[in-house]
């Protein structure tokens, strides 16, 4: 379990700011490869991540900032940025979870973000990657933080379970992206599947609009907590979350081990009280074929005690990317580069990372 967390003003404004930058430099530089550029001697980097406005894309905006060092810049011990020297790391918008998965597997993108069970089928072969087959070159470097299973309905409807949502009208979010699969795992535990049910695979902002407008009976989604677009749904109509639990939930953990308990805490939307659900965690992916030497620069400089002030003032979000959860609940191997790091830090003596 793990307490509150979410958005806060602060968030909005660092990342507009930062990203904006981000984003200004990425559509300055479509073509660029992770390689040196010898007269410049900088390295772009690039960290796929999601829609933009998610909790992925905010989160690899941060990333980005607290892992680049440019050329020119101070050095760390000089006060300047703690990042990999000479790299500039750019948040790149993507689909999400499945589309990083399938564009680092590909040696398309540099790194990027992904839910838990993504890199899991991916790495595995399963569900939506089973055709193409398995994304066995795939690496973490970390777990960044949890994510929660929302299942809204209508505050009044009948509906109190998931089992009742057999042949409701339900938003997954786009087909075979993230949050369905989850969504899918989920109700085909309960013995329930598409056919059984009506889905709606519109984007996030289309299904809340359905929603609002009594089209679709509940909508299930993965993402942080409060997730904005819900909160805001919440202030206009009255919702509530269905419980995500129960012996089939905690089979499917024990079968699982990277789906956890997790608990949506009371008013994290207006009106609504404490909810468990699953949690699944947001892993930072590479490909095993990038430089070890450059991984362990990635994952030092993630973890550096000077880099924490820019997680922290990030916003909640930020503020749950900790070393203490770094490795738990890791569905696929380590890189090398990563894992030398860690190991290091196991060490006596060694300076644990806050």
């Amino acid at each position: 379990m793990r307490g509150r967390h979410g958005f806060d003003g602060l968030t909005a404004r660092w990342s507009r700011r930062r990203l904006l930058r981000v984003a200004v430099a990425l559509a300055a530089l479509p073509a660029l490869p992770a390689r040196r550029a010898e007269a410049q001697d900088v390295r772009y980097f690039r960290i796929g991540t999601g829609e933009t406005g998610g909790s992925l894309f905010i989160l690899g905006g941060v990333i980005a900032s607290v892992v680049s060092n440019p050329p020119g810049s101070r050095s760390c011990d000089d006060g300047g940025s703690c990042g990999v020297p000479g790299l500039i790391a750019l948040a790149q918008t993507t689909a999400g979870s499945v589309d990083n998965a399938k564009a680092i597997g590909a040696n398309q993108i540099d790194s990027g973000l992904c839910q838990a069970d993504v890199a899991y089928w991916a790495f595995a072969g399963k569900s939506v990657f089973a055709r193409a087959g398995a994304l066995t070159n795939l690496r973490a470097i970390a777990n960044l933080y949890q994510e929660s299973l929302h299942v809204i309905v209508h505050a009044g409807d009948k509906i109190r379970s998931l089992a009742e949502l057999k042949g409701k009208r339900v938003g997954f979010g786009p087909k075979d992206a993230g949050s369905a699969l989850t969504a899918a795992l989920v109700l085909k535990t309960l013995g329930l599947s598409e056919k059984r049910l009506r889905p709606d695979y519109s984007d996030l902002g289309s299904a809340i609009g359905r929603f609002e407008a009594e089209e679709l009976d509940a909508l299930m989604i993965v993402d942080a907590v409060p997730l904005p677009a819900i909160a805001e749904l919440a202030k206009r109509r009255p919702i509530a979350l269905l419980p995500v639990d129960g012996e089939k939930i905690a089979e499917l953990r024990r079968d699982f081990d990277f789906l956890s308990v997790d608990v949506i805490p009371a008013d994290s939307y207006a009106g609504v009280g404490t909810v468990s659900t699953l949690g699944l965690g947001v892993l930072w992916l590479v490909a095993d074929s990038q430089e070890d030497s450059l991984v362990y620069d990635l994952t030092k400089s993630l973890w550096n005690e000077a880099n924490r002030k820019l997680l922290d003032e990030s916003g909640q979000l930020g503020r749950q990317v900790r070393p203490g959860s770094a490795l738990q609940a890791i569905p696929i191997p380590l890189h090398p580069g990563a894992q030398r790091y860690y190991a290091e830090m196991e060490q006596p003596g060694a300076a644990s990372p806050q």
